[in-house]
């Protein structure tokens, strides 16, 4: 019986499990509480075509549209850390980068969803959601975009 019980002690902690209920130890990833705003560049036209402005109450985050050859391309704006899974107000605003012409604006209200990258033990735990801008649509779910081009 000692034997046995050696052998499975030693086993459990060569595999990093434990009998004593400690789960497996918890990995490193980071994450931040963010909104993230992504779009096809090509939608936009040729490269660097608009500019891209996402807020999330008074704090903005823009970037250009970017290259038509790439998938896709993102914009986040960074939110506390406690914030909390609640509903927050995103705005977007598309410019032209030729002419400064605004090309679309748009706002809606989106849900803040909890994560746990490193498992619901582990922190850290962040609040995200994430659209998709859409030059005729403005801000829509991301769900359906294609990285492959049209």
């Amino acid at each position: 019986m000692r034997r046995v019980l050696l052998v499975l002690c030693t086993a459990a902690a060569l595999t990093g499990c434990s009998l004593f209920g400690r789960g497996a130890p918890c990995t490193l990833t980071d994450m931040d509480s963010e909104v993230g705003v992504m779009w096809r560049p090509a939608d936009f036209g040729v490269e660097d075509a608009a500019t891209i402005r996402v807020c999330v109450s008074d704090t903005c985050r823009q970037r250009v549209s970017g290259d038509p050859r790439d998938p896709f391309a993102r914009v986040s704006v960074k939110l506390a850390d406690d914030i909390g899974a609640r509903t927050v107000a995103v705005r977007l605003t598309v410019t032209s980068t030729k002419d400064g012409r605004v090309l679309v604006t748009d706002s809606r209200r989106v849900r803040l969803t909890e994560q746990h990258p490193n498992g619901a033990a582990c922190a850290p735990t962040a609040y995200t959601a994430g659209l998709r801008a859409d030059p005729a649509k403005g801000l829509v779910s991301p769900e359906g975009l294609s990285l492959q081009g049209k």
